[in-house]
Formats: structure tokens, sequence, C-alpha cells
């Protein structure tokens, strides 16, 4: 695959992320201001993340099967449909017909971003020449890192768009823009990108859908429970809290979330240098044991924190802050391994299945996160994003280490 090809599909993975972290927030805020319980909101979110868990498994087969335009085009067209039918909710609706409705249009959200995440986060894999297997691995780190930071960084800047555009334009106006925006990516890349990049070599079998490789599962089962830790109060308990308890405005909710995703992309992207000063890259296992424990001191003493209503402004910025850079680097090197363990040819199936696992856990996140806010408010929506965490650093105890000698020689690379 050449670069410009990638370079198509990467930029129209960073045009829908900001309009996917502007729909994030603009639904949140808009519905809360008409009064929806934590759960309720919850609620809103689930079917975007029950969807994922179907186009991320079914996504992967049907790219490796006719390549990565196909679906990258169907995530983008899709989230303009999204974002259009949602710009006809009207307040007057009675409340089960609005979340319905909204569900529903999360849904297609859901699929869209899937798809579109699949496309770019494989792509990424066929970019890398395997003739030297240090030097491959190296930059197959690097991308990753690049890849994955930028789009996260980018999310955050989604989130304050979606704030500051519901303050000024109101929600219908910001939807109609947003859907104009992608609109104009989608006919770029619609008539720029010609490659069948991701399209397998060999007929791929349906039953190809579900990993066999251990590796593969085992990192699959710990990405669940890393992103049920991180939505388990991001989500819904962390905005509203916000919102409610400290007063903050939508604009305020929106920057600092921005800036917190911002910071956790800028973290993600330089991974690779950062995690090799702190002595963590001596293999790709080794690096997920020790930050994915570091982790779990971060997120108890947050919670801790949280609980003892021990400066509470002060402890959120302060130890969010922290948990973003820690998190950010367990993200990185969990997104490197999931391509370093598996073959280019079939690297869409899986990217896939891998990212199934990943909406997996934020399904129950998001789920948890109206529950455990509505039960014990934010220190519970922390006690349970804290036992999540300890579940993934323990998973990564059984990847293989003795396998990673071509990982451990990347560290002087990255420098």
């Amino acid at each position: 695959m050449d670069k410009k090809s990638y370079g198509l599909v990467t930029s129209a993975y960073w045009g829908f992320t900001l309009t996917d972290g502007a729909l994030r927030m603009l639904v949140l805020l808009h519905f809360h201001g008409l009064g929806y319980s934590p759960v309720s909101l919850a609620f809103l979110f689930l079917l975007y993340e029950f969807c994922g868990i179907i186009t991320n498994l079914f996504g992967g087969w049907i790219a490796a099967r006719y390549g990565l335009r196909i679906t990258l085009f169907a995530g983008l067209s899709l989230q303009i449909v999204a974002l259009t039918m949602l710009s006809f909710v009207h307040p007057d609706w009675v409340a089960w017909i609005s979340v319905a409705y909204v569900m529903s249009s999360q849904a297609i959200s859901g699929i869209a971003k899937d798809l579109t995440k699949m496309s770019s986060k494989s792509a990424v894999k066929l970019l890398v020449d395997d003739q030297d297997e240090a030097k491959s691995q190296s930059r197959l780190y690097k991308w990753v890192a690049i890849l994955t930071g930028s789009k996260n960084a980018l999310k955050g800047v989604g989130f304050f768009l979606g704030g500051v555009l519901l303050q000024w334009l109101g929600f219908a106006a910001s939807l109609w823009a947003m859907a104009a925006g992608l609109g104009v990516v989608l006919a770029c890349s619609a008539t720029l990108l010609k490659s069948d990049m991701g399209k397998a070599k060999s007929k791929v079998k349906f039953k190809e859908l579900f990993s066999k490789n251990r590796e593969i599962n085992i990192l699959s089962f710990a990405r669940f429970f890393l992103f049920g830790a991180r939505d388990v109060w991001f989500v819904v308990g962390l905005p509203i809290f916000l919102a409610s308890q400290l007063g903050w405005s939508f604009t305020g909710v929106g920057g600092f979330l921005a800036a917190w995703v911002i910071g956790y992309g800028v973290v993600q992207a330089s991974a690779p240098r950062f995690a090799n000063r702190a002595g963590g890259i001596t293999g790709g296992a080794r690096a997920a044991q020790t930050w994915g424990f570091a982790l779990v001191l971060v997120s108890l003493a947050l919670a801790v924190a949280i609980q003892a209503d021990f400066y509470p402004q002060i402890s959120i910025l302060l130890g969010l802050t922290l948990f973003g850079i820690v998190f950010a680097v367990n993200s990185s090197v969990h997104s490197y391994l999931i391509l370093a363990y598996t073959d280019s040819d079939k690297v869409t199936l899986s990217v896939g299945f891998y990212y199934m696992a990943n909406a997996c856990g934020r399904l129950v996140g998001t789920l948890l996160s109206g529950t455990m806010f509505l039960l014990a408010g934010l220190p519970g929506c922390l006690w349970t994003s804290c036992a999540f965490v300890l579940v993934a650093a323990a998973m990564t105890l059984y990847l293989p280490t003795a396998k990673q000698s071509a990982i451990a020689e990347m560290a002087p690379q990255t420098s």
C-alpha cells in the first residue's frame, strides 16, 4: 500500500473523529439540559456501543473480502445519515419516543465509527515493510502511536467543538453543520482514494471471524476491561458531576473533557519515546504489565480522594491528568501489540475482533456509568473503574514475554 492511500484514509478518519467527539458532547449536554436522568443518558449511548461490537466483528471480514475502501466510505456515509436524523428530534416528543429515536441514530453512528476506525487502524499494518523485522516493529509502534494519539487529540477538539456549537448555534443547526463538513470529507475521499488495500489475497472464510490466536484473545480480554474502566466514569458520571455538582457551564465541561482527551492523545502519540525513557519498553508484554499496574495505583488514589471529599475539584483535575497519562501509554502499547501479533494478510480480522472487545467494554462501561452514578455518585463510578483496571492489568501477566525479542529491539529505534 502506498503512503498516499494511507494518508487519505487517515485524513478521512480525522474528519470523522471531529464529528464523533462533537456529537457525543452535543447529545450528552443537550439531553441533560432537558432533564434526562443519568441512567437515561447512559441508555442513549447503549446501541452506539452495541452496534460497535457487531460492526467490528463483521466489518473486519467485509474489509478482508472487499477492501478497506468500501468500509471507509460506508462509515462516512452512515455518520452523515446519523447526524441528519438526529437533527429532527423535538423537545416536545414523549420521553420514551425521544430515547428510542436518539438510540436509533446513535446505533447508526456507532456502526459508522467502527467501520471508519477499523479501516484506519488496519491501514497502519499494511504500510509497514516487513523485510527488516526489527525496523518494521519500530516503525509499526511509531505509526500506531501517531495515528491513535492524533485521533484522540482531535476527538478532544470535537468535545470542545460540541460544547461551543451547542451554546452558539443550538442543537439542530450544529448537527447540520457537521453533516455538511463530513460530506466534503466523503467527496474528497471518494474522488482521490482508488486503492483496494486490505483485501485478503485468499478467500476469507466466515469461521475466521473469531480469533484463535492466544495472544490476541488475551489482549482483547484486557482491552475489554481497560476501556470499560475509562467509560464507567467518563461517559456519564464525570460530565454530569461537573455540570450539576460543581456548577460548570456547557462550554466549561466540553472544554475540560476536550483538554483531557487532547492531552491523552498527545501522550499516546509520543508513547514510544516516553515509555522508553521510563524503562517500560523492554518488551511489549512487559510494558503492558508495568503500565497496567501503574494505572491500578493511580485509579485507587483517585477513588480514595473523591470518596473522602478531599478537595474534589483539585483531586479531579490532578487525578484525571495522571490517569490520562498512564492510561494513554497503556492504550498505545496495546494498540501496537495487536498489530505486532497479527499477520498482514488477515489484519482486518484481528483488528476487528480486538475492537469488538473494545466496544464490549465501552458498552458495559457506559451502562455502569449511569447506573453507578445514580446509586453511588462519582465515587461509585471510580471504585468500579478500579476493579476493571485491576482485571485488565492481571490479564497482561498471561502475555508471552519470551516471544518478544523483536519488540525488545524496538526501544533504541524510538528514541
